[in-house]
């Protein structure tokens, strides 16, 4: 915090006044760039695509080139949040959120008729969430040094290959 309100060019104090904690100026970083990319817009445009399928992709492929963007803030959040229930509450925003958008696209998928045999649509949004994590897209780009765009190809194939039934 004492860098942030350095390199802000305000006190500490006046930091602390505005955000109670790093993890409320995580949190507000973080709509902030929701709100400047217009990713939420996006998201919800994708998801009114006809095709159900094609709505499931262009959705993933908006996410995962976003997270490639808000990585470095994700993985701060993400990494002090059990231990810090602001950081908690904060990471819990963002998710259900982003969840929501999961769940739409697998119910579009369930009443078209497209979900792997033994898959609803709360099991495929719980999936399709979960394999296109932070640190899911992290150890891959990150750990792995896969570039951004391999990232997301691969990512977005293999949760249609595991929600999509053979045809």
């Amino acid at each position: 915090m004492a860098e942030v309100a350095e390199a802000a060019g305000v006190s500490r104090q006046a930091l602390y006044m505005h955000y109670s904690s790093r993890a409320g100026l995580l949190v507000a970083l973080v709509r902030w760039m929701d709100e400047e990319s217009g990713i939420v817009t996006q998201c919800a445009a994708a998801l009114d695509d006809e095709d159900p399928l094609a709505a499931l992709r262009r959705f993933l492929t908006l996410w995962l080139r976003y997270v490639a963007t808000i990585q470095p803030v994700a993985s701060a959040l993400l990494a002090v949040r059990r231990g810090d229930s602001d950081a908690s509450a904060a990471w819990e925003d963002r998710m259900a959120q982003l969840r929501a958008g999961h769940r739409r696209a697998a119910r579009r998928l369930e009443e078209a008729g497209l979900l792997r045999d033994g898959l609803n649509a709360t099991m495929a949004a719980d999936l399709s969430w979960a394999m296109s994590s932070v640190p899911v897209w992290e150890q891959l780009a990150v750990d792995r040094r896969w570039s951004a765009r391999r990232v997301e190809r691969y990512l977005v194939d293999a949760i249609a290959a595991a929600l999509i039934k053979a045809r």
